[in-house]
């Protein structure tokens, strides 16, 4: 039986590679950036009191009633590559621990695998309970992505945190799945919490919207097909395999006129030179690129695309994918982990079986091909996405909150 969620806790939120308070879609910010940042507010607004801590230069930031962005000094100032905050956790805790005062949390709810190592050692040390969520898994990338360079320490801490966090949180079912068969993790300890949506900003429009690059749609009697991407430039969200579907259209169906947008920015080491790609498969101007936009621009870019492709090796869920659902757009994604839950194929959009582009650039053509099936895909897409609500999410969470409350969790 789920306990009834007690209201009012305080919770001790940790973010520390990347602030809730960044840009996603640059750097390492991304749907981890906004789950933070939105489930604070959602669970704010029903009544607790969050306080994020990331590393940064001291200070903190009220950005709501009940939540505070708490920055915390560790090593050299100004940032620091990700693979060197787990050497920092020992001094994160420190500082975590001095910034509280004289504040007592009730739970601590750390995100990704390296709040989650400062996690158990402030939990231990404050005796309260640690809710865990993984949002990405480095075993899990590797069984998708054969050349993943995922470190050791990662690992261990992941495997670490599956057996000794009070509760863990999934996205969907099928990380409930990945968690107990990556990491042995008892699913019994495991609760669903989905990610939200804003859907103030999110949302239909009344009329069919312009494509913002104020272009005409097409000539003559050609298809066209306006594709969006938007994430991180790196290899593990797969804009590169959209830039290859298209070589393949352009080769194999001269009468369609398909454009792809990608909006984000490089992430990680330059293993991508989309520019080369784009040259090679002789694009030119049938592939533009934008820096990452703020919600209220990117939902007008959603909203105006036929379809929004998310090509990623992996994902717990695919907030990208869900936000364009949001928009009335339909979703063409990867049948891999969560984008199975994100994306209903044939309701809301299509599940590419693979990443090869051959696949890809089929399942375009497809969608370009039948127009009006793909104009009804968003209607339902639209539908669908209007149940997922960041108050949803936060109602989850406290839930789980409540099964952690009096479990402990191991310290490191």
């Amino acid at each position: 039986m789920t306990p009834f969620p007690r209201p009012g806790l305080r919770v001790a939120m940790l973010s520390l590679h990347t602030s809730p308070l960044a840009q996603p879609g640059s750097g390492d910010a991304g749907g981890l950036n906004v789950y933070v940042r939105q489930l604070a507010l959602a669970l704010a607004a029903e009544g607790s009191e969050v306080d994020i801590f990331t590393r940064g230069a001291a200070g903190h930031v009220r950005i709501a009633p009940g939540v505070t962005v708490h920055h915390v000094p560790a090593g050299p100032a100004g940032p620091v590559p990700k693979e060197r905050i787990p050497g920092l956790v020992p001094e994160l805790v420190d500082g975590i621990d001095a910034a509280r005062g004289p504040l007592r949390y009730d739970v601590i709810h750390s995100h990704y695998w390296m709040s989650g190592l400062a996690g158990l050692r402030l939990a231990g040390r404050w005796g309260i309970p640690l809710v865990h969520t993984m949002h990405t898994m480095g075993k899990v990338k590797k069984h998708h992505q054969a050349d993943a360079n995922e470190p050791g320490n990662r690992l261990r801490a992941e495997a670490r945190l599956a057996a000794s966090a009070s509760r863990l949180t999934a996205n969907t079912p099928a990380e409930i799945t990945e968690l107990r068969e990556h990491y042995g993790a008892d699913p019994a300890r495991v609760d669903i919490v989905p990610p939200g949506v804003d859907l103030t900003v999110f949302r239909p429009s009344r009329g069919r919207a312009d494509w913002p690059w104020g272009e005409a749609d097409g000539a003559g009697a050609r298809r066209h097909l306006r594709v969006l991407f938007a994430g991180r430039i790196q290899k593990l969200k797969g804009p590169h395999i959209l830039v290859r579907a298209l070589g393949v259209l352009a080769r194999t169906r001269p009468d369609l006129d398909v454009g792809l947008t990608i909006i984000g920015a490089l992430s990680g080491t330059p293993e991508l030179n989309l520019h080369r790609l784009v040259a090679e498969e002789g694009l030119g101007a049938q592939v533009r690129h934008l820096d990452p936009l703020p919600p209220e621009e990117l939902a007008s870019w959603f909203r105006a695309a036929d379809v929004v492709a998310v090509p990623s090796y992996s994902e717990s869920f695919g907030l990208v994918a869900m936000e364009a659902q949001a928009c009335g757009t339909p979703v063409a994604a990867h049948d891999v982990g969560g984008l199975r839950h994100t994306v209903v194929h044939g309701r809301t959009g299509v599940l590419v079986p693979d990443l090869r582009p051959d696949s890809w650039a089929a399942a375009l053509a497809r969608l370009a091909d039948a127009p009006l099936a793909t104009a009804q895909l968003g209607s339902g897409a639209a539908e669908f996405a209007a149940g997922f609500s960041w108050a949803r999410t936060a109602e989850a969470a406290s839930a789980s909150y409540a099964h952690a409350l009096g479990r402990v969790a191991l310290p490191l």
